[in-house]
């Protein structure tokens, strides 16, 4: 993609953003009214489950085929059908007569979201030349997935409980269709940029495969349960597969060296145990909220409030800290963070807890925890890589991150739950117990940002950042 003014450029980024931010946004929206649908449609616990494993199978599966479509035939294309079919599936999820029909449109959410989330970011690496200006762009873009995130708790309480569930869908529908009615009008079209290349079909199928069958693993399945046992199985065996198609193909899905790269592949494991951790803490402590002080949905979002403003704070600072002090500092930094805050809400109490003392303190502080990491980590997985290969680059860390949080929710929820069980079957009031469980598993991901630290300490060279 050619470069563009300074001025069209800041239309660029907005653009970006507020398709990252609907992104993000339907993650925790639709958790919040999830009690709601379920209600609704008569679902069990375990069936309204798949309103929220639609849309993450889906994403998650494909976001690397996502990626490398977007080289292939044009960042442009892809990022404005991926945002019609997120756009049109919302409006299809909001009208649905059954939750058959809700799975389906979630499912298909995914696939657009898929479509979306590689492509923008892609977009954003090409557009944005290596060095200040990307860091500077990238830490906005970081501070709007987090502000999204902190946004749909928020907005997903007060939608569900005024309007009814079907709004946390249609209020992606006019975001969705604006963002595309816009972008060709924005963004230069970039087709034919990889020189005539044709997708690697065989690649394309097994990598699928394998990352749906990996995400769906880690979903809500005990570690020893059939499910989990035969979805791992099918898991390593197609990502096997993908190893030695791409170790033979002419023209693979991912070069090889791509994923050889230290740096490359550093800041996609760190990136993975930022989110591991961070996706965790989030849900955990939300549970927190309403299960022990007894918050409704709305107070429970609005408890997040603080958090999502310290996180577009934390994003102007991030890219020129990235810029100042070097990546691997600002990474550094920020995984020390968000330890510190994980450890702080590890505090929390069942007696005479309160927003105050209990949770103010380590919500604002993990807003600096997370976007500042990844920050750094968007700048090192996307330094040094060519122009043709963003998509894929950006596919990857948007994969490992889902990755990561599937694995930290199946981790630490498993936790939690496990250690509340011992705790009252000792006897203990269900509160303590509850709060007993929280804390052990928030206080067991702090380790994450410790492992990564660790990993970016060996595998992140300044020298390759620019």
């Amino acid at each position: 993609m050619s470069k563009v003014g300074v001025d069209r450029r800041t239309v660029v980024l907005a653009l970006l953003c507020a398709a990252q931010f609907m992104v993000v946004l339907d993650f925790s929206i639709v958790n919040v009214a999830l009690p709601a649908i379920r209600d609704e449609f008569g679902l069990s616990r375990e069936g309204s489950q798949w309103i929220i494993t639609g849309y993450v199978l889906t994403f998650g599966g494909f976001l690397l085929l996502g990626g490398r479509v977007a080289d292939i035939y044009g960042r442009r294309l892809v990022f404005v059908a991926g945002l019609c079919a997120f756009a049109a599936a919302s409006l299809a999820g909001g009208l649905a007569s059954s939750a058959e029909v809700l799975i389906g449109a979630r499912a298909v959410q995914g696939l657009g979201a898929a479509a979306v989330a590689p492509a923008a970011l892609s977009i954003l690496t090409t557009t944005f030349r290596e060095g200040a200006e990307r860091n500077r762009a990238l830490g906005i873009w970081g501070g709007v997935a987090a502000a999204g995130f902190s946004s749909g708790v928020i907005l997903g309480g007060f939608l569900t409980e005024i309007f009814g569930w079907e709004w946390v869908m249609f209020v992606n529908v006019p975001i969705g269709f604006a963002a595309a009615a816009l972008a060709p009008l924005v963004l230069d079209i970039d087709v034919g940029e990889m020189g005539g290349r044709t997708l690697d079909v065989p690649g394309a199928l097994f990598a699928t495969v394998g990352l749906v069958a990996l995400v769906y693993a880690l979903s809500g399945a005990g570690f020893a349960s059939v499910r989990f046992l035969v979805s791992l199985g099918l898991a390593l065996t197609s990502l096997g597969a993908f190893w030695i198609v791409e170790s033979r193909s002419r023209d693979p899905l991912v070069p090889l060296g791509v994923l050889r790269s230290r740096t490359l592949a550093g800041a996609n494991v760190v990136g993975l145990l930022i989110i591991a951790s961070a996706a965790p803490m989030i849900f955990l402590v939300t549970l927190y909220m309403q299960r022990v002080l007894g918050y409704s949905a709305i107070v429970a979002g609005l408890a997040w409030l603080p958090h999502g403003l310290t996180s577009i704070f934390a994003s102007h600072v991030g890219g020129r800290l990235a810029t100042r002090f070097g990546v691997r500092a600002t990474l550094l930094g920020g995984l020390a963070v968000l330890a510190t805050s994980l450890v702080l809400l590890s505090r929390v109490s069942a007696a005479g807890g309160g927003f105050w003392t209990d949770l103010l303190p380590g919500t604002l502080l993990v807003s600096f925890g997370i976007v500042l990491p990844l920050v750094a980590v968007s700048v090192a997985a996307t330094s040094g890589v060519k122009d043709a290969e963003q998509g894929l680059a950006s596919g990857l860390l948007n994969t490992t991150q889902q990755i990561g949080a599937a694995l930290g929710l199946a981790l630490l929820v498993a936790i939690s739950v496990t250690h509340t069980e011992t705790v009252a079957a000792s006897g203990a009031p269900q509160a303590e117990a509850l709060v007993q469980g929280f804390r052990y598993a928030l206080a067991f991901g702090a380790a994450f940002p410790l492992l990564g630290a660790l990993i970016a300490l060996f595998s992140l060279h300044e020298e390759r950042l620019g």
